[in-house]
């Protein structure tokens, strides 16, 4: 393992917790009294995860990928079974090491890129590469970062 991912676990929709869902879209100004418009019970797992068996979590350490939305302690949906493409940000392991990028295309050759400017794009030519799934989620706190 590097310092960009660290394993946590498969998806396990045995151990649903259902909480409750407010059924209307909040907007990000003016308050809206949700007491009135809770309706059903949702288990955020079974809303998140459409292939549990191909699908687990992985935690984000590091700051390459903060441009995609990805921050360090972020934990990621990651779905093994989807086909990865162009632009999809992947979990790879990029001869041995395992790294969370986005999947590209330049100049005839794959290259997996960072979300930080600080960071170089990694060819992936002649390299041994496994993607294991393609990031459907990611999850974070607000607060761990100061708001």
């Amino acid at each position: 393992m590097n310092k960009y991912c660290v394993i946590l676990g498969q998806a396990n929709s045995s151990l649903a917790v259902y909480l409750p869902l407010v059924d209307t879209p909040v907007r990000a100004g003016f308050p809206s009294p949700a007491d009135d418009y809770l309706e059903t019970k949702l288990d955020l797992t079974s809303h998140l995860v459409k292939h549990p068996s191909a699908t687990y979590y992985i935690k984000a350490i590091g700051d390459s990928m903060i441009d995609y939305g990805i921050y360090s302690g972020d934990l990621l949906v990651v779905d093994r079974s989807l086909e990865p493409k162009i632009d999809d940000i992947v979990v790879a392991a990029v001869d041995g090491e395992l790294t969370c990028k986005c999947l590209s295309f330049i100049n005839g050759e794959h290259h997996l890129l960072s979300g930080n400017r600080l960071y170089p794009p990694i060819s992936l030519a002649g390299k041994e590469v496994h993607i294991w799934g393609v990031v459907i989620h990611t999850i974070h706190s607000l607060r761990k970062r100061g708001h």
